[in-house]
């Protein structure tokens, strides 16, 4: 029992800290996200760096999450808790991408010539597209598979956090991909209000998770294999019965 309560607080502190690194990359990274002109530009290097190191962190930090979750998970289905597992590393890829996308506009600030400007600006262009498209991919798309739908099911199933808590994850996980999918097939645009809307159930979902774990750990009654769950008798300690 105790060292089911430390893989939660441990998850549930690496789930804390992919909000942290998250949210700190897009601060850090400042104009360069916004701006075609950063790359011909004085530029701010320095917080592209922290930018960077905030999303290679994120990167170590979402795969940790399933990494440590992967003996608990298993239980309740090895193939789906696989999946978890290379739900994130597809994230993360998208994630790497896009901070390398974001370096190369550093360096060719740094190396090219005011002569060449307009090609400079191009270039940038099209890189800071490719960020935009691998946020959409990984956390926008993805993440909704993975961390919404999957774990969510496979938490929801077990009774380890709260059922209803768990469906967060559940419904708030296709309505992250389907928006998603609606801004990749162009039926709304890219931030809009309505993706905000649809990523409201996620950001919950993520949220609730990594303070239960951290706080409060897995729950005593869940489900210790895949055909036994344990139940509450008259008040008596759990017995177990068949699924």
């Amino acid at each position: 029992m105790e060292s089911q309560r430390k893989t939660a607080l441990v998850v549930g502190v690496l789930f804390i800290l992919t909000f942290i690194t998250s949210i700190g990359a897009v601060f850090a990274y400042g104009s360069v996200l916004s701006d075609p002109n950063y790359i011909t530009g004085a530029g701010a290097d320095g917080r592209v760096f922290l930018g960077a190191f905030l999303e290679l962190m994120l990167i170590l930090t979402n795969i940790g999450c399933a990494v440590v979750l992967f003996p608990v998970l298993k239980k309740q289905g090895e193939g789906l808790a696989l999946s978890y597992v290379a739900a994130r590393i597809v994230e993360c890829t998208f994630i790497l991408i896009g901070i390398l996308s974001l370096l190369a506009i550093v360096t060719l600030r740094q190396t090219a010539t005011t002569a060449d400007a307009g090609a400079l600006v191009l270039m940038g262009k099209a890189l800071l597209a490719i960020k935009n498209w691998t946020f959409l991919l990984g956390p926008g798309f993805t993440d909704g598979i993975g961390t919404g739908l999957i774990l969510g099911y496979l938490l929801y199933r077990s009774g380890l956090v709260s059922r209803r808590m768990a469906l967060f994850g559940v419904i708030g996980g296709p309505l992250l991909a389907a928006s998603g999918a609606a801004v990749l097939f162009g039926v709304i645009p890219q931030g809009s209000s309505l993706q905000g809307i649809a990523t409201a159930p996620e950001f919950i979902w993520e949220a609730f998770l990594g303070l239960w774990l951290t706080f409060k750990g897995f729950s005593h009654l869940s489900v210790t294999s895949n055909n036994v769950r344990p139940v509450r008798v008259d008040g008596a300690l759990p017995a177990a019965t068949a699924v």
